[in-house]
């Protein structure tokens, strides 16, 4: 069987479990030379004869799907899967699979990072002392802060636990809430506004669609406290950025801090130019634990699928036609 592996980490020099079991599973690999995200266009001549799919975080559009003709599974290496056009995998009985809950600790630890960066302008004081000044910067504890948590899956679930460390008040929001376990951890659940307008911290892990593409948008962010502070370790087009920059301009807006944009790798933005904005490459599941994690489940889901066996990360079955 032929398959083709794009994440970027997944390389056919390196030492790695997953990758060992995949070559006990087949010898035909192919992987991706380039370095980034494959485009549609890059895509489609590389899947044209493959059986298999590791996905990074390519664009696999509807174009791409129809040109696969022997595909027979889509195996992200993460739990995103926006960019991965579902309703036309379902349509050719391709079975579309991710990796929930193995980067979980990894964003969290990122998205805290960018917390405490933002609240206490880390990388500005970093930058300003390395160059020989003795800036007096006054910021913002989190100990008795409200942080509001928009979807609390895995990962809001774990930088939950962290904010239960530093003494905060956990405010959280998901349509698909898991009351128990909020109850069983002292979360407090809101509808969306709720948990807006009340967080001093807003802290994003939805997943982007059609109904969440700028749910973070000019309208919401002025209707949140002075001097909030907005964290995005998700997806970059949860934010209307534009309007971001003008509130944080204004001084109504305390912070922002990025692990995802809405063009990546993102464009000469203002946004950088604001000592308030700390801003990574989209690193947040980039630690040796998370990445071992998620090959290793997205290779058994892979192998599951195509060796005829239950694979229950399989986000398409019930629609496969």
């Amino acid at each position: 069987m032929k398959i083709l592996a794009t994440p970027t980490s997944l390389k056919p020099d390196a030492k790695n479990p997953a990758l060992d079991e995949l070559k006990k599973f087949t010898s035909e690999i192919t992987y991706n030379t380039a370095g980034r995200p494959l485009s549609e266009e890059e895509l489609r001549p590389l899947l044209e004869d493959c059986d298999g799919y590791i996905a990074g975080l390519d664009f696999v559009t509807a174009r791409v799907v129809e040109s696969c003709k022997k595909l027979k599974v889509i195996s992200r290496y993460g739990a995103g899967v926006d960019r991965v056009d579902i309703d036309a995998a379902s349509r050719r009985g391709i079975a579309v699979c991710n990796t929930p809950g193995a980067n979980a600790d990894a964003v969290a630890d990122l998205a805290f990072g960018l917390i405490l960066s933002v609240a206490r302008r880390i990388p500005a004081l970093d930058r300003l002392t390395k160059e020989g000044k003795w800036t007096r910067s006054t910021g913002v504890e989190l100990s008795g802060k409200t942080i509001g948590i928009l979807g609390l899956g895995a990962i809001g679930k774990a930088v939950a636990k962290r904010a239960a460390g530093f003494s905060m008040r956990v405010l959280a929001f998901d349509p698909y809430m898991d009351e128990a376990y909020a109850r069983a951890n002292g979360i407090e659940t809101a509808g969306f506004g709720d948990t807006v307008k009340n967080s001093d911290i807003l802290s994003l892990h939805l997943p982007l669609n059609d109904e969440t593409r700028h749910v973070i948008n000019g309208e919401i962010m002025r209707g949140m406290k002075q001097g909030a502070i907005i964290i995005n370790a998700a997806r970059g087009g949860l934010i209307d950025e534009g309007a971001a920059f003008e509130l944080l301009k204004s001084g109504h807006l305390g912070g922002l801090g990025l692990d995802a944009y809405e063009e990546e790798p993102p464009a000469a933005s203002p946004l950088f130019e604001l000592d308030n904005v700390v801003a990574t490459p989209h690193t947040g599941a980039h630690t040796r634990e998370a990445t071992a994690n998620m090959a290793l489940m997205a290779v058994s889901n892979l192998i599951d699928v195509l060796s005829g066996k239950e694979c229950k990360y399989v986000l398409n079955k019930a629609r496969i036609k």
